[in-house]
Formats: C-alpha cells, sequence, structure tokens
C-alpha cells in the first residue's frame, strides 16, 4: 500500500511514468485535475460544489480538493497512491498527511523527475497529434512512419496544442518552480525526496522510479 507523491515540471513525463506504475503495480493515480472533471460530471455533492466555484470563475479551495482525495482513499481499498498535481503548497502537503494519517497511511516517497528547461521546451513546443484520432507526435522524437500520414488512422490532419509555444512553456515552467519551491524543503526535512533523471529515455526513467519503490519494499520486509 504505497503513497507516492510524483513531482516534475509539464513535459517531465509524470503522466507516462505515472500509466506505467497503474499498469505494472496496480497503483491508483489521483490527479487532481481529472478527479475535480470526474467529480463535477458526476454531480457528486463535492462535485456540486466545485462547480460552483468553477463557474463562478473562482480557484478551487484546498477544502474542497482534500474532499476529493479523501473520497478516493476511501475507494482505494490496498492499493498504492500515487499523487499528481497535489500537493503544491505547504498547507496541502500538511493536509495530505492528515488525510493519509487518519486512513492508516503515510507518505513513502515524493518522486521528482528532474529535467533540463532548454529539454523541456523543445518537448513541448514539438508536440502535435492527429486531429482525428488524437495520436500524439514530435517534430524530433516521434514523426508518423509516413510523412504527413497518421499512423493509427491514416488522417493528414494535424494540430498543435496554442499554448505549447517558447514564451508560455517558460511561463509555465516558472510558475512549477514557485510553487514546488516551498514544499520541497517539508520533505526534504523528512528525507522522503528521490530524485530521477529525466534526461534519460522512458524505460530508464521507469527502472529508476521502479528502482526506489522496491528499495522501500525490501526495507519493510526486512
Amino acid at each position: 500500500m504505497m503513497n507516492i507523491v510524483l513531482l516534475g515540471p509539464p513535459g517531465a513525463g509524470k503522466g507516462t511514468q505515472a500509466q506505467r506504475l497503474v499498469n505494472g503495480r496496480g497503483m491508483l493515480q489521483l490527479s487532481t485535475g481529472d478527479m475535480l472533471r470526474e467529480a463535477v460530471a458526476s454531480g457528486t455533492p463535492v462535485g456540486l460544489k466545485a462547480k460552483a466555484v468553477m463557474e463562478a470563475g473562482e480557484l478551487v479551495s484546498d477544502a474542497i480538493v482534500s474532499a476529493l482525495i479523501g473520497e478516493r482513499l476511501d475507494s482505494a481499498g490496498d492499493a498504492g497512491v500515487i499523487f499528481d498535481g497535489f500537493p503544491r503548497t505547504r498547507a496541502q502537503a500538511e493536509a495530505l498527511d492528515l488525510l493519509l494519517a487518519e486512513r492508516g497511511r503515510s507518505l513513502d516517497h515524493v518522486v521528482e523527475i528532474c529535467v533540463e528547461e532548454d529539454a523541456l521546451v523543445e518537448r513541448i513546443t514539438g508536440r502535435f497529434s492527429c486531429a482525428s484520432c488524437g495520436t500524439g507526435y514530435h517534430d524530433r522524437f516521434k514523426q508518423p512512419r509516413q510523412e504527413g500520414v497518421c499512423d493509427v488512422c491514416s488522417s493528414t490532419d494535424f494540430c498543435r496544442r496554442p499554448d505549447d509555444n517558447e514564451q508560455t512553456v517558460r511561463t509555465r515552467l516558472a510558475e512549477y518552480r514557485r510553487k514546488t519551491e516551498p514544499i520541497l524543503p517539508y520533505y526534504n526535512e523528512r528525507t522522503l525526496v528521490r530524485r530521477v533523471d529525466g534526461m534519460r529515455s522512458v524505460d530508464e526513467v521507469a527502472a529508476r522510479i521502479d528502482a526506489v519503490l522496491d528499495s522501500s519494499e525490501l526495507v519493510r520486509g526486512a
């Protein structure tokens, strides 16, 4: 029942690595953005509160986000949990500790995927996708096998996200650093932070994350 926080700037590969942990270890990924959308769509009491706040153009409070996480933890059973996008502040980190403790859980690791800023900019600004089926490609790392034709559906229409430009990406990276800096000392004091070199291949990054988690399991079983 391992519980980890997965940190990393936009483009670091958190989503890819989280999905590998979900598929390989049966862990549950708790992404605050996804949870909010699901709660709003399903009309749960917490979702209705979140919907009202968002429709008013306001930020969803920590209390609402914590309630969502609490609900998901209650239904997680014995599955390990990956926290993605939460916590972002020291107050949220403290709230997460309380949520876990109330359910007999504790945080095992904060895994930070570290990638150089220029490499992140290249990763994000080079992304494009098939406009028909959504298959993702990249100018440098993953071109369609046949130029201009989607590998999956054979469409010739492609698109890019309008915010995947250098200026916007660098602004998002600066915002990530601003939000993350306050919580790293909190976790460093408890020796929970494990840093992984995100400049390596997807498989190598996954192997290093596995090594971190496996080392904890060995300690527990000792």
